[in-house]
Formats: structure tokens, sequence, C-alpha cells
């Protein structure tokens, strides 16, 4: 399959490795996922392989018991309860696949339960933070101009980090206020930008981006000073960067955390529910709610800092 796809070519000769590949291959075909789904996918499936060759038994051939076993040998080595429950995951839709192009036979994952998750609640920081961070760029130079719209953007529409920098310039409607963005599987949503997020966007495209764009031609929204997109990393560490002058600890915030802060400043003020999954881009509204559960940790601590009987 294309390297650009899903990462490097299998190694030539495994019968295990070409299966993997194949799945992968129908997967990007299919379902457009991200080169890091898919990798993840080739990283499970090629670990569980590796286990069962010293069995002489092909991924093909595994059944639940040998599944069950190799859960067991990986808790046994600490590994965490959500990695497994990726593993299993991984290995569903492999035999979803598999059935689905008529291999025949029973899906050995059928009947397993996923490990239990502890139920960890995002750590959201609170407006006043935001709001330093936000103001932290200094907006007199082109590239504190960019990255004050990054900051904006991101807040106000609750974009995931490789959405932010693969948005293409087309993506944003000016006049409708609405950012077109690309999600994960590929599928599409509109988001609201917001007036104030949107001033500073229109700043950033009128007095520093063209500056940017003289140097090479890029479709990208958000210019390097080498006028390319950026990569995640860069975003990333422009977060901290900002995060540290604003006095923020680098730890509490990253590209994830303003999504959070997003989703649970949201319900704060009263948002439904079902508005912030669609905003979110969330394809189950079971993954929303735990912002919910945010949303009354927050007025807990509030009701026992300033009630009388608090």
């Amino acid at each position: 399959m294309p390297r650009t796809r899903a990462g490097a070519a299998p190694a030539a000769g495994s019968a295990d490795a070409a299966e993997i590949e194949h799945f992968l291959e129908r997967l990007w075909a299919e379902d457009g996922l991200a080169d890091r789904t898919l990798a993840a996918y080739r990283q499970d499936l090629t670990g569980f392989a590796r286990w069962l060759a010293p069995q002489g038994i092909a991924l093909t051939q595994a059944g639940r018991a040998h599944i069950l076993r190799y859960l067991g040998a990986r808790g046994a080595r600490g590994i965490a309860a959500r990695s497994n429950a990726r593993l299993l995951s991984t290995l569903r839709r492999y035999h979803a696949a598999r059935q689905k192009q008529g291999a025949g036979g029973e899906d050995p994952t059928a009947l397993l339960d996923s490990p239990k998750l502890p139920r960890s609640l995002p750590k959201a920081p609170g407006e006043r933070d935001v709001d330093a961070l936000l103001g932290a760029p200094d907006v007199s130079t082109p590239l504190g101009l960019r990255d004050r719209a990054l900051l904006e953007l991101m807040y106000a529409c609750g974009l995931r980090v490789s959405e932010l920098v693969t948005l293409p310039l087309a993506a944003l409607n000016l006049r409708q206020g609405v950012l077109r963005v690309a999600g994960k599987g590929g599928r599409e949503r509109l988001v609201p930008v917001g007036a104030v997020a949107l001033e500073w966007i229109e700043r950033y495209l009128r007095e520093a981006r063209p500056r940017l764009a003289s140097v090479r031609r890029s479709e990208a929204l958000l210019l390097t000073r080498r006028g390319t997109g950026m990569t995640r990393q860069m975003a990333w560490t422009l977060i901290k960067r900002h995060a540290r002058a604003a006095g923020i600890p680098v730890q509490r915030i990253s590209p994830h955390v303003l999504r959070h802060a997003f989703a649970t400043h949201l319900l704060n003020h009263g948002a439904d529910l079902r508005a912030v999954q669609m905003l979110l881009g969330h394809a189950s509204l079971s993954t929303t709610q735990i912002y919910t559960l945010v949303a009354r940790e927050g007025l807990k601590r509030l009701h026992a800092r300033h009630h009388p009987r608090g």
C-alpha cells in the first residue's frame, strides 16, 4: 500500500504483515482513516502477530483463547487497561472486516468484554487562564498576530490540533462566520467562529498572512515564517510558549486542553449537549457526556467554596 497513507511498507515475505497491510488498505479505501489511526492499528496487529508466531499460529488462525491469553500477558507486563481496550477494539475491527470479506467461522472477539476503564475527567483551564493565554502573543508582529489568530480559532471552534494545522484558507467563510472542518474519518462539520475570533482572524488575513505568504505560495490558512503550513508539533510548541508567557504552568495547557476548555465553558454557560457534540465532531454522544461531569464538578467546587454550609 502507499507509504504516504499508513506508514512504512511491511517486510517482504511475511504472510501476517501482508495480511495486516491488506486490512489497512481496505480501511483506508473505505473509511479514509487518518495515517495515525492506521499506524495504531498496524502496531496493535503486528504486536499480536509477533506474540503468536513462536506458537506457529498465523494471525488469521487466532481464536478467542489466544486473544485472552495475549491480553493476560500484556496485563502481567503492566500494560494499562486503556491500551488493552484499544487493542481489543483493533481486533474487533479486523475480524469484522474478515467476516465482511467472507472469511467464514465465528468472530473470536464477539463475546469478549472490553477491560473496565477508569473514568478520567479532562482538566480544563478556567476562563481567566484562557483569557491570559489568548492575550499572550505580541500582535505587533506578523507571527504574533498569527499566533493570536491560532489561539482564538482553537478556543472558539474546539478544534483538534490535526484539524487546525490542516485548515486550508478556503475552509473559512468570513461572510457567514463559519469554518468547514474535516474531522476524524473524513467527516466534515460546520463550526461557527464567533465575533471576537473572527475579528482576529480577519486582522491576521489582512496584516500578517500576505507578508508570510510572500515567501512561498501555500493554501494553508495558518502559515509559518517560511510561508508553509504548520505541523502539529509546531502548534503544540507555540501554545506551550504562550502559556509560559502568560504565567500558566505549561503542563496544564496543550492543544487538547483548549478543546476541553471550549466544551466545558460552553456547558457551563448552558449549551445543549447535543450541540456541543456536533461542534466537537464526536461520532457518539457518550464521548461528549464526560464534559457534563466536568461541569458538575466545577459547580460542586463553587458551592463548597461560597455556600455558608458548603
